[in-house]
């Protein structure tokens, strides 16, 4: 596909990077030229200097050829404006990142009255995540497919757990669980485990299944923690508005503290039912004074990494249930892990993700395309969820009888409200959502996985 993207700020990057990839041809408008020889010389990409709202600018990078334009700026409505001139131009598709929280109620009328394929709010994407993360304070990582039905959540193996040293048969067996383990990682390595995969200390593995279902699993290998019913979280910005408004509404008792004051002012007009503070959350006589030893969840949402992993390690080391901290810079994950802090997220790779499984979507012509994809294991393995349709080659065959390709799992059917963990006498049915789990980032529809 020839995708046209505007802005090469951190979306921006991470979209060039992870496009080009995949073997789009590509094209990055900046005003920065610095910026713009940058990504020139580091992918295979076109580059053109100059404001991606211009219609010349857009004339000159063929937008009326593309199949889609994306528009990362850091402003919403210049976002907004280059989609319009791209629409009017001839471009297909047009996905906009709109971040103002005063937009955020009217996005379904922006997509409609304006003609937006996809509208992304890294912010809110990202408060989404922590409150699936929160609704399970064992899990390091929470997504879901199958329209919330169906939920794939990251745990870890520790040493003397009721999991260590296991294989996936006996664990099935011992529990009787529907909740399936589906990828496992071990350092570098990544698996697409068998029944006979034996389960080791420092294991993340990758649990799928409903929201029921995974909650027995985990109270069965004694896991699951205490709901969580009070939160901090340091760092008021737009991650902390969406996700302090969403919690609340579900009765949480919500604490912020900020270190601007003007901003508390806007936080505590905005939401009346969570407490704000003025203060350097920082710094640990403040938490302490604001009672972090008493929360249940400590979240770290500055606009510095540095400071996020600072305090999420003190509140680590205090007990916390539940500890997540924003990172930018995916370089920290592996070295934060190995101080045990786990539960992670980025603004950045939570909307990269989205709009490559809607490029995905696009780029299917069979009618059982790319409906949901989530990166897993760092990145290393997908999983992809489709619809089965009348362009399915092996529907109505027991899946013992089809023959897959190489690191591919099954990982579930959702039939007609029912949640199929997949045995080799079932089969997948017309209108089936089928959830995949690989290390192979080809798939583009459900087909692809036959050998």
């Amino acid at each position: 596909m020839r995708i046209v993207i505007v802005g090469d700020g951190k979306v921006g990057k991470s979209l060039t990077e992870q496009l080009s990839s995949e073997g789009h041809d590509i094209v990055v408008i900046d005003s920065n030229p610095n910026v713009i020889s940058n990504v020139v010389n580091t992918h295979d990409v076109m580059g053109i200097c100059g404001n991606g709202a211009s219609y010349e600018v857009q004339r000159e990078a063929e937008v009326n050829k593309a199949d889609m334009l994306i528009a990362a700026t850091s402003a919403d409505e210049l976002n907004i404006l280059c989609c319009l001139v791209a629409k009017k131009i001839g471009a297909k598709h047009t996905i906009a990142r709109v971040r103002n929280p005063e937009y955020s109620r009217q996005l379904a009328f922006m997509r409609e009255e304006l003609g937006l394929s996809m509208t992304i709010n890294p912010e809110l994407a990202a408060a989404n995540e922590i409150s699936r993360m929160l609704r399970f304070p064992s899990a390091l990582k929470v997504d879901f497919f199958a329209r919330g039905r169906v939920d794939l959540v990251e745990l870890k193996v520790h040493a003397g757990g009721s999991l260590e040293n296991q294989t996936l048969s006996s664990l099935s067996k011992k529990y009787q669980s529907k909740a399936l383990i589906c990828a496992v990682q071990r350092g570098e390595e990544v698996h697409i485990p068998s029944g006979d995969f034996i389960l080791r200390a420092g294991d993340k593995i990758y649990v799928t299944g409903s929201q029921v279902e995974i909650e027995k699993f985990f109270r069965a290998i004694g896991v699951l923690k205490q709901k969580v019913r009070k939160v901090m979280i340091v760092g008021g910005g737009r991650i902390a508005h969406y996700l302090a408004r969403q919690l609340s509404e579900t009765g949480m008792k919500v604490k912020i503290i900020e270190i601007d004051r003007n901003r508390c002012i806007e936080l505590s007009d905005a939401l009346p039912k969570a407490e704000i503070i003025n203060g350097d959350g920082s710094d640990k006589d403040v938490l302490l004074e604001e009672g972090i030893a008493e929360t249940d969840a400590f979240i770290a949402l500055t606009g510095i990494d540095e400071e996020n992993i600072i305090v999420s390690v003190y509140a680590t080391l205090l007990g916390i249930n539940k500890v997540i901290a924003k990172i930018n810079r995916g370089s920290f994950s592996d070295i934060l892990t190995t101080i045990g802090l786990d539960s992670l997220i980025s603004p950045k790779q939570i909307t990269t993700n989205q709009i490559i499984r809607y490029v995905r979507a696009m780029q299917n012509s069979t009618g059982d395309g790319v409906v949901a994809l989530s990166r897993i294991v760092d990145g290393k393995a997908e999983a992809v969820e489709f619809t089965a349709s009348p362009a399915t080659k092996f529907t109505g065959i027991q899946l013992k009888d089809i023959t897959l390709r190489p690191n591919i799992l099954i990982a579930c059917i959702f039939r007609r409200n029912r949640i199929i963990i997949p045995g080799g006498a079932d089969s997948i049915e017309n209108g089936d959502s089928v959830i995949i789990v690989t290390t192979d980032r080809t798939l583009r529809d459900l087909n692809d996985i036959l050998a």
